[in-house]
């Protein structure tokens, strides 16, 4: 089993990059939080691995944190939910904010990921309300969420998502967050969507 790859990206796209190990190219599958941290092709990269192995095919899932990985290996574990569905879960919102979502049992945010459905989200919270992740409790989730600097990283992920590009998406979150001053994930976020708008 992979567990571990260390090499230089040779080609990317959203969800999906070939990373280039000793003349080895591994097709590695990633969620968006992880694509969007990566370099550019012939950057260096370090990814941990998930090997998935069907009678079919054997499949590479590579992610940034421990956290994404722990996440993403949760989610399959549940009856129904897949490699893919578990990917477009985490490419749709960020680790700390599934975090929560489950926690808080928000059935709503769940079900604002592109692909997820009410029977999906009432399942992934189900199953995985006492099986998160220990190291990353709610509070220390709540106290990073809470500073401005989370909070920017938050909606800067949630507009990317959508399709903006970084310096664009920087520039509207740094607009929203002067007007909104204060204001929460998603004042700040319906404010960078204006900005971007205008």
């Amino acid at each position: 089993m992979i567990a571990y790859l260390h090499g230089r990206i040779l080609e990317k796209q959203p969800n999906r990059i070939v990373v280039d190990v000793a003349g080895v190219g591994y097709d590695v599958s990633v969620p968006l939080s992880t694509f969007y941290g990566l370099g550019d092709a012939g950057s260096d990269i370090t990814l941990r691995i998930h090997t998935h192995v069907r009678e079919d095919a054997l499949s590479l899932y590579g992610f940034a944190t421990k956290l994404e990985q722990e996440l993403f290996e949760r989610l399959i574990s549940i009856s129904g939910i897949g490699p893919k569905v578990a990917l477009a879960v985490l490419s749709g919102i960020e680790p700390p904010e599934l975090l929560r979502a489950i926690e808080r049992s928000d059935l709503a945010r769940l079900t604002a990921i592109p692909g997820v459905g009410k029977k999906t989200s009432e399942r992934i919270v189900l199953e995985l309300k006492d099986r998160l992740p220990k190291v990353h409790s709610a509070a220390t989730i709540e106290e990073q969420a809470s500073s401005p600097s989370a909070m920017r990283d938050d909606v800067l992920s949630a507009l990317m998502n959508l399709g903006y590009h970084r310096p664009l998406a920087e520039k509207a979150v740094d607009s929203a967050i002067k007007a909104t001053a204060g204001g929460d994930f998603e004042r700040t976020l319906k404010q960078a969507l204006r900005e971007l708008a205008r």
